[in-house]
């Protein structure tokens, strides 16, 4: 495992991500800006807004979905890979209140998130952030990338994903789509 990585995701007039739009999913949106840093290790403020999070272990996964998603994951900054999303997500109250093994259950066995993910590897690579134990305003903050050719591949997981019984416990989600110009 590797250690934690700090990430800030800054919005404002600089950044290497161009962001072509934020829709509000559930709850409050956040506010305008043409460009994203994503800065890793480091600290950074954005004029618009900034959202912090850590990558983390792998929670809720077992060991054989672990091993699987290490198998066919590919990593972030890949050339071909210009398209991106930022989706910071908020879980309710009775999320936090239920237990890690009923999580887990409505994760996994009843929503089949990892198995979800799977479908859409190694077109769509992804990083988790953790951000609930920061104080942030989201509990996770999932950073994607892929490749034009797979936008409508990540369109179809968004989708999978947010018809599964897991999302009823989400309260607040945005969703950010970005852009970049080839390395």
């Amino acid at each position: 495992m590797s250690l934690p990585l700090s990430v800030i995701f800054a919005a404002g007039s600089s950044g290497r991500w161009r962001i072509d739009r934020i829709e509000e999913v559930i709850g409050e949106t956040l506010g305008g800006a043409d460009r994203l840093a994503v800065v890793e290790g480091a600290s950074m403020i954005g004029e618009a807004w900034t959202l912090r999070g850590v990558t983390s272990n792998t929670r809720y996964a077992a060991r054989d979905e672990v091993e699987a998603l290490r198998a066919r994951q590919e990593g972030l900054n890949r050339s071909q890979a210009t398209c991106a999303a930022l989706i910071p997500i908020r879980k309710s109250a009775a999320w936090w209140a239920l237990a890690q093994d009923e999580r887990r259950a409505i994760f996994e066995e009843q929503s089949h998130h990892t198995a979800i993910g799977l479908d859409y590897l190694p077109g769509v690579a992804r990083r988790l952030h953790h951000s609930r134990e920061l104080a942030e305003p989201f509990d996770f903050l999932t950073w994607f990338e892929y490749a034009p050719e797979h936008a409508r591949d990540f369109e179809r997981l968004v989708d999978r994903l947010r018809r599964t019984p897991e999302w009823a416990y989400v309260e607040r989600e945005v969703d950010l789509r970005l852009s970049r110009d080839g390395l």
